[in-house]
């Protein structure tokens, strides 16, 4: 790739970024989604062979350990409903 079409698809995936961070902050309740086509853009920017800018390098990870601790929080809640569950169904045939 050209230096000059090189530095333009950088600066296009990095506008493209900066709408899908625009929009989770505009919409929060779908961060799931815009994080997995953040998570796109990064990796054709590392295909490319592009330096990715180091905030946004430290983002994916943030995000990354962000839904890890919701994952671990959503199953011990699982867990927990389930006990719960059990108590109930076993004690309710009294």
């Amino acid at each position: 790739m050209a230096g000059k079409e090189r530095g333009m698809a950088f600066e296009d995936k990095e506008a493209e970024l900066g709408l899908l961070l625009g929009k989770m902050q505009a919409a929060p309740h779908d961060v799931h989604e815009l994080y997995q086509q953040i998570r796109q853009k990064l990796a054709e920017l590392r295909a490319y062979g592009m330096p990715l800018p180091d905030d946004l390098v430290e983002f994916e990870r943030d995000l990354e350990a962000e839904f890890a601790a919701e994952a671990a929080i959503s199953n011990a809640d699982q867990t927990r409903r389930e006990r719960l569950q059990e108590v109930i169904s076993r004690r309710g045939r009294r």
